[in-house]
């Protein structure tokens, strides 16, 4: 398992679409993952310091694990299948180790609030983990659709019109995320 950060969360100016984009804590490549704007939103409030108003889904899903005597171990992206990405909440429960299926996007958001580690599975960052100067653009790596669930943007026709996602991939400059 490689150890990684939340870099950054893009944001299209185009549509609604997100990025979290992990880094690797001890190498160079990053690892960008379509989410929704509301994961992105609860992702991006937990790392500003920002408190809502009242509990979002992820912090009463952290309530939820504390009360019942659980503890986040940590997160991993676990798997890349057909532009879909996979995740695991790893918890401990009276100690034993149970491990949760989700979305990355909420894993990310549920780990952010606990202070868990977030680790990609070897096998995806090889596929899908990009160097900033390549020159190969972030949607002929990842893949030409965006690599998220359907259910994260209401589902889709797999044939859809991917124009707006490729300009706004294409726009990213890779180059400062590591201050060059």
């Amino acid at each position: 398992m490689i150890e990684v950060t939340i870099d950054s969360i893009r944001v299209s100016l185009m549509s609604q679409h997100r990025i979290v984009v992990l880094k690797e804590e001890s190498g160079n490549r990053f690892l960008p993952i379509w989410i929704g704007p509301f994961e992105a939103d609860a992702i991006t409030l937990q790392l500003q310091g920002i408190d809502a108003p009242r509990p979002l889904t992820h912090d009463l899903l952290k309530t939820v694990i504390e009360t019942l005597g659980g503890e986040v171990l940590h997160i991993i992206i676990s798997g890349l299948e057909k532009n879909t990405y996979y995740a695991r909440i790893v918890l401990d429960v009276d100690g034993d180790t149970v491990e949760v299926d989700s979305r990355p996007s909420d894993a990310i958001a549920l780990g952010v609030r606990v202070n868990a580690p977030v680790y990609v599975a070897e096998e995806v960052m090889d596929q899908a983990g990009l160097l900033p100067e390549e020159e190969i653009s972030l949607a002929e790596s990842v893949v030409a659709k965006p690599s998220r669930p359907a259910e994260e943007e209401g589902g889709g026709d797999e044939d859809e019109d991917l124009g707006v996602f490729t300009d706004f991939v294409e726009g990213l400059d890779l180059d400062s995320l590591l201050g060059n």
